[in-house]
């Protein structure tokens, strides 16, 4: 598979809805706001057309987006944060763009916050679709 520039790319067990319902549930309790869940398989179903299992999850932190948007507000193209997770050829994937790749994109200079930001999603991805001993499903605690 592709590793595109700027992304965090996770293999995780979890099919696509269960792996941003995990993730949403993290970002959710570290007082992240959920914007949007699209889910593309639906879409393209409703065009006839078939497309494995994808779905997108758009949540952040207003408070801190506003900080970076007052620094440069072409960096509201990237954000809110976005989530993505997909099936191809029978393996599930869990990704996330860098703040890291979105400051250098758009010459964001305050490094405290990016940083604090790629430890929150590198956190929440590994708690809800690598190391699942951190965070079981309510299936894996029934």
């Amino acid at each position: 598979m592709m590793q595109p520039e700027g992304m965090s790319i996770y293999p995780t067990t979890l099919p696509p809805a269960e792996a941003i319902e995990q993730f949403e549930a993290i970002v959710k309790s570290m007082g992240m706001k959920i914007f949007a869940k699209i889910d593309f398989s639906i879409d393209a179903a409703n065009v006839g057309l078939k497309l494995e299992s994808t779905m997108l999850l758009v949540f952040g932190n207003p408070r801190v987006g506003s900080l970076l948007l007052q620094e440069n507000p072409s960096v509201g193209i990237d954000l809110p944060l976005k989530a993505l997770a997909w099936t191809a050829d029978d393996r599930h994937w869990f990704a996330y763009n860098l703040p890291s790749f979105l400051a250098r994109r758009h010459g964001i200079e305050q490094r405290g916050i990016i940083e604090k930001m790629s430890q929150a999603l590198e956190t929440a991805a590994h708690v809800a679709v690598v190391d699942r001993s951190k965070h079981p499903s309510k299936k894996e605690t029934e």
